[in-house]
């Protein structure tokens, strides 16, 4: 068979992708719609009023009542993503006039990592009395009102880390210091509890699927996800990522219980305010799923996220401690054991997805110019040899 150019999608080639690779139905449908968009033209710079234009139209369409933007400005972080801040003057139901500050999160013409407005916007609600989350107001799931798939949610005050401390992009190997650690670390461990331990059955989850416990349905589902975005976005074959993936599909875990998994949940990826030293919101629930509760937990383990102490030996996950007594505060908070064979196996699952994110991707999107950030998608790419030596050193422990 003839290599597939990748720059210029068929639609049998797309379809081939589908039948190799089952997902979850919205999944499916984001990833189908980005290859079916893949050769269309790249991104074009959005200014803030064609943002404030689409917006008005969005909340045209579901207020009853006038209201006002003010304030619009342009957003940092986010990583892939564009944002804008900007004030709302409007009739609140149950609350009356009043003036709220917001945010609009709307993807580029392709993003670093494709994912769903939908159920961003679904995961944000159902999280609403579970941990601090913004308050989700609105959406654009298909681009229908601003020139992609948007979400307007509420702002929230607080910093990602400490306001004298130089962080890497996305909050990576965040130093929070001797003096703080201590204090947001059982809170870290507190909030992931509370995620595992709802009760999503009572959510409006639609553009969820649900895997079924007792089987392998949780880690299959992710497997055949990742191992898609991998065959649709990297240039060049490596092939510890094909001895991964075959490892990974050799050793499926089945899952004793169905979670919900935020996906990226790390030190970068919720805010405190420095007057109380409280985690005030979590963010980015992007890649929110159902699944087993061990892939969020082995998420936190990552070398990426994490950093070594002041004594240079002890290697503290997340910036937060070491893995034992991450291991045994959050067992003592949710009432959950931690099975080390599953824990292990998304330890080398995560690192799979995360070489997926640094290596296949930001090619594509940079090289086709399909993003407004394309100096810090090509600058990921080279966290990506670190990361497939991490890859390389867990697969070493196993085979």
């Amino acid at each position: 068979m003839a290599k597939p150019n990748k720059s210029l999608p068929t639609r049998e080639w797309i379809e081939q992708l589908r039948r190799r690779f089952p997902c979850e139905k919205e999944l499916d449908r984001i990833l189908t719609r980005k290859l079916q968009r893949r050769a269309g033209p790249p991104y074009s710079p959005v200014s803030l009023e064609t943002l404030v234009s689409g917006t008005e139209a969005l909340l045209r369409s579901q207020l009853k009542d006038g209201f006002e933007i003010t304030k619009a400005q342009w957003l940092s972080g986010g990583a892939s993503k564009l944002q804008m801040s900007f004030l709302l003057k409007w009739n609140q139901p149950g609350v009356g006039p009043t003036t709220t500050p917001m945010v609009l999160r709307m993807e580029p013409s392709e993003s670093l990592v494709e994912t769903s407005r939908l159920r961003e916007f679904q995961i944000i609600k159902a999280m609403q009395d579970v941990v601090l989350v913004p308050p989700a107001y609105w959406i654009d799931p298909d681009g229908s009102y601003l020139p992609y798939p948007a979400i307007v949610y509420g702002f929230v005050t607080g910093v990602t880390k400490p306001s004298n401390v130089v962080s890497n992009v996305s909050g990576l190997g965040t130093d929070l210091g001797p003096a703080l650690r201590p204090i947001l670390a059982p809170q870290f461990v507190d909030c992931l509890a509370r995620i595992h331990l709802f009760d999503w059955r009572r959510a409006e989850l639609g553009a969820f699927d649900r895997p079924a416990p007792g089987t392998v349905e949780a880690a299959e589902w992710q497997l055949n996800y990742w191992e898609r975005v991998w065959e649709e976005d990297i240039n060049e074959d490596v092939p510890l990522m094909r001895l991964a993936i075959a490892w990974l599909r050799k050793n499926m875990p089945v899952a004793d219980s169905i979670s919900v998994i935020h996906g990226d949940y790390r030190t970068g990826n919720f805010l405190y305010t420095e007057h109380d030293n409280r985690i005030s919101c979590w963010l980015d629930w992007e890649m929110a799923h159902l699944g087993d509760r061990h892939e969020d937990i082995a998420w936190v383990h990552n070398i990426t996220y994490g950093h070594y102490a002041e004594d240079g030996k002890t290697f503290l996950i997340c910036g937060m401690m070491p893995e034992s007594e991450f291991c045994a505060a959050y067992e003592k908070a949710s009432g959950l054991a931690i099975d080390q064979t599953r824990l292990r196996y998304y330890k080398i699952k995560n690192a799979f997805q995360i070489a997926t994110i640094a290596l296949a991707t930001p090619y594509r999107v940079a090289g086709g110019g399909k993003s407004h950030q394309d100096i810090l998608v090509a600058w990921i790419m080279g966290a990506g040899y670190p990361i497939l030596n991490d890859l390389r050193l867990l697969l070493e422990e196993v085979l």
